[in-house]
């Protein structure tokens, strides 16, 4: 599957038929930090990515307001 990841831009091909959560352990990536989308929606760990899958790897991004 193609994968794009985000923070370094770079995009790689792995092989699929994984759940997305092991994906992301393969690439050294910790699933609580980083959203998984495929096709452009989002997917939960659980769910299997195929070899056909266009997948995009963000980081997830949190901040708040100043009081």
């Amino acid at each position: 599957m193609r994968v794009l990841l985000r923070n370094p831009r770079r995009e790689i091909e792995i092989d699929g038929g994984v759940p997305a959560r092991t994906m992301l352990e393969r690439l050294g990536l910790a699933h609580e930090a980083h959203l998984v989308i495929r096709n452009g929606t989002l997917v939960p760990g659980d769910e299997r990515l195929e070899d056909d899958d266009e997948i995009e790897v963000r980081p997830v991004i949190s901040g708040g307001a100043s009081p």
